[in-house]
């Protein structure tokens, strides 16, 4: 009895497989329009191919092989080329079923600018709308990111003294402001938004120790400041550390430029 063909096989050729060779590099799936579905990278792209072929109808992969019309692929000279062109790949055709580094045009900027009295921060995703300001990113997290800010505009209000806005902030922007804010309080939140200290977090909650409203609301400070913890932690510091193991020398990063980085962040350090 003539064996059964895999769905892989009756779309690609039974010998597809054979045709590629055992080195990293990067690969395409295509539909039937000539649409860009997937890309995806290998450290060898027969071994990764061929979980295509054996995969099961649950699986994305099998998914992905049902979708698609064509695949074509490239050799890469190491790994972590074959993990820039991949990036790469995604942020100029942005594919179909791809999402990480899809919308690196989304990555969040925060931004200080100090007026008289009065510090002003932002968020945006377009600081060339901003030039007035200095500004810090690209982020990854949005959430981490807008839940920082919103968690400084909060406990900001115990220390300084909240300013309205008189003009509107551009599209995808939106920002505070607030007279009185004590020196240091601004200089430590440069370096939390630089990753280069996390002090303004230990200076909040010893100011608002002494402040009635703040401990009257402890539980909500206690969740701001892990908020501000939290971008630490997961943002602006591992930023940092990725910019000096690499020795980027551009700051702030570019949203296209920052996933690229901690690529060559994570080669340097194996």
């Amino acid at each position: 009895m003539k064996k059964k063909l895999l769905p892989f096989d009756k779309k690609f050729g039974v010998d597809f497989l054979k045709s590629l060779p055992s080195t990293p590099g990067v690969y395409q799936l295509w539909d039937e329009l000539g649409e860009l579905l997937y890309v995806g990278k290998a450290k060898n792209l027969r071994a990764r191919l061929a979980q295509y072929r054996r995969a099961e109808r649950r699986e994305k992969m099998f998914k992905l092989v049902k979708a698609a019309a064509k695949i074509t692929w490239e050799s890469c000279e190491t790994d972590l080329t074959a993990c820039l062109r991949e990036v790469e790949l995604i942020q100029t055709a942005k594919p179909k079923r791809n999402v990480a580094s899809a919308y690196s045009f989304r990555y969040p900027f925060l931004g200080i600018k100090a007026e008289g009295h009065t510090l002003w921060f932002c968020f945006s995703t377009v600081p060339a709308s901003l030039p007035e300001y200095r500004f810090f990113g690209a982020f990854r997290s949005r959430e981490n990111t807008t839940e920082a800010i919103a968690a400084l505009s909060r406990l900001l209000k115990y220390v300084g003294h909240a300013e309205k806005r008189d003009e509107e902030m551009p599209s995808y922007c939106y920002g505070y402001g607030f007279r009185r804010v004590p020196e240091e309080v601004t200089r430590e939140l440069t370096d939390l938004f630089l990753g280069t200290s996390a002090q303004l977090i230990a200076t909040l909650f010893t100011r608002l120790l002494e402040h009635a409203g703040a401990r009257a609301n402890a539980a909500e400070v206690k969740e701001d400041l892990r908020l501000l913890r939290t971008f630490w932690e997961e943002e602006s510091q591992p930023l940092r550390r990725a910019i000096e193991v690499t020795q980027f020398a551009t700051y702030p990063v570019s949203q296209t430029d920052r996933d690229p980085l901690f690529l060559k962040a994570k080669t340097v350090r194996e």
